[in-house]
Parts: C-alpha cells; structure tokens; sequence
C-alpha cells in the first residue's frame, strides 16, 4: 500500500482532507500525466482541483489548508489525490526554499 492523502468535497459542499491507502499495483485510466513547477516560495489562494488528479510532489515542501481549518504538509514523494473540484477549496503555500515540482496524473 502506498500512502495518499485525498482532498474531497464532502456532501456539505466543502474540502476536506484524510489520510488513505493506495494499493500497489492499481491501474487506472488517465487523460494526461505533465510536469509543473513553481518558484520557492510560492503561493496559491483558494481554488478547486481544476479534475480529479495524483499531484506527486518531486520536491518542495507545501502547507495546505481548506477553509475549516483542515491541513496537512506534502514532501518529496508524497501522494496527493485531488478530488475537491467543487466546493470550497483549498489553498497551499511552500514552506521552504525549493521550488515545488510535482507531476500531476488526470483522470480519464
């Protein structure tokens, strides 16, 4: 199992986060896998997941919180799984001095 943190909307309309488990092995169909980079130090306000996507951070550090609080931090190798597409949101900012490079993998 590897594990993943998943942002969801919840049926109250808003982001929320937990922590699961992804089986090793899994295939899923996808639409377009690409490479991202943002400068150290760098910022994104409140916004959805533009799709329901894997972000694996490369390197950087983030904070993310959503709108109630909720948060958590993503390191190199760490497994994000994006599914917040409407609702409230979430926003993350970088931590440390790296830039964050990640590899986004959207779903079919």
């Amino acid at each position: 199992m590897t594990k993943c943190i998943r942002l969801f909307t919840g049926p109250d309309g808003r982001s929320h986060v937990e922590h699961i488990s992804l089986p090793i092995g899994l295939h899923q169909k996808v639409s377009a896998a690409h490479f991202e980079e943002s400068p150290p130090h760098a910022s994104l306000d409140w916004h959805t997941a533009p799709c329901e996507q894997y972000v694996i951070t490369l390197s950087g550090t983030l904070e993310f919180t959503t709108r109630d609080g909720e948060g958590f931090v993503l390191a190199p190798g760490d497994v994000l799984l994006a599914t917040d597409t409407t609702g409230t949101g979430h926003r993350w900012r970088l931590v440390d001095d790296a830039p964050w490079r990640r590899m986004y993998v959207e779903f079919a």
